[in-house]
């Protein structure tokens, strides 16, 4: 059956990026200047990535990938959420999209097939779909720095208390933690 997965990574006061959006401290973590999450995972992001059918994120994740990565890097249907015109990838199955969170997840999970859908930067949009109850499983890698401000893991608090499924420690000093949604 599958589960829509937020699945992100993090500083350890619960930051996603600066707040200008910078993530170099994560994208160099452990002087590695590579968009690549297997370098600084043990591999796992690869088995991570085998389970997803569906991408969904919002116009800054979108266009950060867009600036950054060579080629599009995901080879599914995706779902960019925006309200203005952008540019479409090179062989990206994308859809730019705004409006009913509902429907769009709808449409994710019936294109995801038997695998998860992944909801991917920011906390905005997680926390947009936390409020409809869209999310099923809460996936963050620690990044062992401190950041002090920036863009917050989510936009707005989650009520009641998330279930611990694993932890999983990296070479690189990375933590992966795992929770269930609370309901």
């Amino acid at each position: 059956m599958s589960r829509t997965q937020y699945y992100a990574a993090c500083s350890l006061d619960g930051y996603i990026a600066r707040p200008d959006g910078d993530i170099s401290w994560l994208t160099g973590f452990g002087g590695d200047s590579s968009l690549d999450p297997n370098d600084v995972t043990d591999r796992t992001f690869d088995e991570f990535l085998a389970e997803v059918g569906a991408v969904v994120m919002g116009s800054k994740t979108y266009e950060y990938v867009l600036e950054h990565a060579n080629a599009w890097p995901y080879d599914m249907p995706g779902w960019v959420l925006t309200t203005r015109d952008l540019p479409k990838a090179d062989g990206a199955d994308l859809q730019f999209v705004s409006g009913d969170a509902v429907q769009i997840h709808t449409d994710a999970v019936e294109a995801a097939g038997q695998r998860n859908v992944w909801v991917v930067g920011g906390g905005n949009v997680a926390s947009q779909w936390v409020a409809h109850g869209l999310i099923d499983e809460l996936i963050v890698t620690l990044v062992p720095v401190i950041l002090g401000e920036g863009l917050p893991l989510f936009a707005s608090g989650v009520p009641g208390e998330f279930k611990a499924k694993a932890v999983r420690p990296f070479a690189s000093g990375m933590v992966e933690l795992s929770y269930d949604f609370p309901r």
